[in-house]
């Protein structure tokens, strides 16, 4: 019985989770600060403690989450950065403008991300309260500002061993 394993190595891609030699742009949404702050905490922490240095991070705020987009695509295409962290909170309220911002923030990180071939990792909460958005950005729920610079950090990576030129393949003739 034959296995994917024993035919010849496949070309696997991954990131690595060392931010080494890596410049990061950062965008945080003030709205709800209170929790923003938190995200962007736990966001540099994580890059710092990844191999980042602090000249290395680049740090943008925004009146609330719809507008983060904006200053990611301009990080994207005019920062000299390796990808961008998108942070926010998005809280619902008892009108539909909770669902209208947070349709458009992801819409619009995701289409940064598409637009530029800059990784922008999406670090936006969306939370049915303040005490549940709260337990995201370092509660009991851990720290999505975290998860979004590991995201980034292994983006970068991957998309750099992707455009590493792949060395040349010996033949039985070599």
């Amino acid at each position: 019985m034959s296995g994917f394993w024993d035919h010849p190595p496949v070309d696997v891609k991954t990131g690595k989770l060392d931010a080494t030699g890596m410049r990061f742009g950062i965008v945080v949404g003030r709205f709800n600060d209170v929790v923003s702050q938190r995200l962007l905490e736990g966001a540099v922490d994580t890059l710092l403690r990844h191999g980042t240095r602090d000249a290395d991070l680049v740090v943008a705020w925004v009146p609330g989450s719809f507008e983060i987009p904006v200053a990611a695509r301009e990080l994207a295409e005019h920062g000299n950065v390796d990808a961008v962290v998108c942070l926010g909170v998005v809280i619902r309220g008892e009108t539909t403008h909770f669902d209208l911002v947070a349709a458009e923030a992801a819409r619009g990180v995701g289409a940064v991300h598409a637009a530029t071939g800059v990784p922008a990792s999406f670090g936006v909460v969306t939370a049915e309260s303040l005490q549940q958005a709260l337990d995201r950005a370092g509660g009991k729920a851990g720290n999505k500002g975290a998860d979004a610079a590991m995201a980034a950090v292994e983006m970068v990576s991957l998309l750099r061993a992707i455009r590493r030129p792949r060395p040349a393949r010996r033949t039985a003739a070599s």
